[in-house]
């Protein structure tokens, strides 16, 4: 409880500190600026009420000794000016060097002299260099004879607000760096298993089935969905280990059955006529049977290579070695063409089940269905880090209407209905590189030799192998 409590007043604390901490900066900066100019305010009124009674009785001693003492104490320029201006008491030599750095001097002096005491003129900011000039009329209304001027250097003064502040920065800072302390902790604590549910889910996007989130660590909050999560996944595994345990279990019940029943059709055959219908019902029979036992066959070898769903890196230069002569004796076989043109160097994540085999499929596909005179291999690497292999032929092709349809399972276009097949192996193929994060597309192909169009294309698209795994 008391993390959870901490989580809320961790910000709650920081926004305070920042909400109250300027203010009250500017507030110190400005009270002492306050005090300053009040206390040379009542110097000035004091001197001014001693000047007017020294320059009535023309006893003006007094008050320049006190002028002096004045500025011998304080270091504070002070003088008593009449209306031109002129120094009549004080050190002039002092209040006329400090009077040349102030530009503000002459307006202030100006006012005082016309009767009126005029708004100081320092800046409370401890970054300003000006000086604080206060003026106070000597005489009233018409009867002013001068002014009695100080030009105090507020440097001390702003020291004094810059130390101030510090201190004030400090006194926040503690308390922010032990909320730190304290929320670097519990927000690690928080989403440590935050990450380690990414890393989970990220790792079952890739086929992994197995993985599962960590249940004890963390919020209360966050174990009950882990532990939620970890129940769907073993919902979902099961669900999915039932579904291919069925799947082969049925195939391989299924396939004695109809082996027996194929041998005893086969056994027909020296019995029947010549001139009768029974040869042809005979061989509908057999090629049926051969259908479904090529049928069943696809159906183990689906759920076997589903059931590995773990992608791995592999070099797409080892992979065509071992197949690449293969396919050119297929092809020759058939007075077919087959050109590779792979660039060296490419490296790729292998779908479950290996790439060799889905690219055998697909340069089959190419062979028997699309009735292709050329086969062409590409690959390259493709924008994203992604890697390209592209499988085109030059055959009948598939019109785009029917190229989504034709990666689903048990599809077969109506021109193939006569040549074997079950309409796995493109759906098969599909899922396989969907689970290593890749996609296959179908598209348009090379040009046919007559013109008439374009044959297919099969482009596997999988992602770049990272470069620190091993191979």
């Amino acid at each position: 409880m008391h993390r959870r409590l901490l989580v809320v007043l961790v910000p709650l604390a920081v926004l305070l500190v920042a909400a109250l901490g300027v203010p009250l900066s500017i507030t110190v900066a400005e009270r002492e600026m306050q005090e300053t100019y009040v206390n040379r305010l009542n110097d000035v009124g004091r001197f001014a009420s001693l000047a007017e009674t020294a320059l009535s009785t023309g006893r003006t001693e007094a008050l320049q000794q006190e002028l002096t003492r004045y500025h011998e104490l304080y270091g504070i320029p002070v003088a008593l000016i009449d209306t031109s201006g002129a120094v009549l008491l004080g050190p002039a030599d002092a209040y006329q060097k400090a009077a040349r750095a102030e530009a503000a001097l002459p307006r202030i002096v100006t006012a005082a002299l016309a009767g009126a005491r005029s708004e100081p003129s320092w800046e409370w900011a401890p970054w300003d260099d000006s000086a604080l000039v206060v003026a106070e009329p000597v005489g009233r209304d018409s009867e002013v004879v001068g002014a009695v001027v100080t030009i105090s250097d507020l440097s001390r003064t702003r020291e004094l607000i810059l130390i101030r502040w510090a201190r004030l920065a400090g006194l926040g800072l503690l308390p922010l760096l032990a909320l730190t302390a304290v929320a670097w902790p519990v927000s690690a604590w928080v989403l440590r298993p935050v990450r380690k549910l990414d890393a989970a889910t990220s790792r079952i996007s890739e086929g992994d089935l197995t993985i599962r989130a960590d249940a004890e660590a963390g919020p209360i909050e966050l174990r009950r969905l882990a532990r939620s999560f970890n129940t769907m996944m073993d919902a979902v595994e099961n669900a999915a280990q039932r579904q291919r345990a069925f799947v082969s279990d049925a195939s391989h019940q299924l396939r004695n059955p109809l082996t027996s029943l194929r041998l005893a059709v086969e056994s027909l055959a020296p019995h029947l006529r010549a001139d009768g219908d029974g040869q042809q019902v005979y061989d509908v029979a057999v090629d049926e049977l051969k259908a479904m036992q090529r049928m069943l066959n696809s159906l183990q070898a689906s759920a076997r290579m589903e059931s590995l769903r773990t992608a791995s890196p592999v070099d797409l230069d080892e992979v065509l070695a071992t197949r690449v002569d293969r396919w050119h004796a297929l092809t020759a076989t058939a007075g077919q063409t087959l050109t590779v043109d792979v660039p060296p160097g490419l490296r790729l994540l292998e779908p479950p089940g290996g790439l060799g085999s889905i690219l055998d499929e697909l340069i089959s596909n190419a062979l028997r269905l699309s009735d292709a005179q050329v086969v062409e291999v590409t690959a390259g690497a493709g924008e994203g880090a992604v890697v390209t292999v592209a499988v085109r032929d030059d055959g009948q092709g598939i019109d785009v209407s029917e190229r989504a349809q034709a990666l689903q399972r048990f599809w077969r276009s109506p021109r193939h209905q006569n040549v074997s097949g079950t309409g796995l192996g493109l759906a098969i193929c599909a899922d396989l590189i969907g689970s290593a994060g890749g996609e296959l597309r179908l598209e348009e192909g090379l040009p046919r030799p007559d013109g008439s169009g374009h044959g297919l294309a099969a482009v596997v698209v999988l992602p770049v192998a990272p470069a620190s795994a091993p191979v």
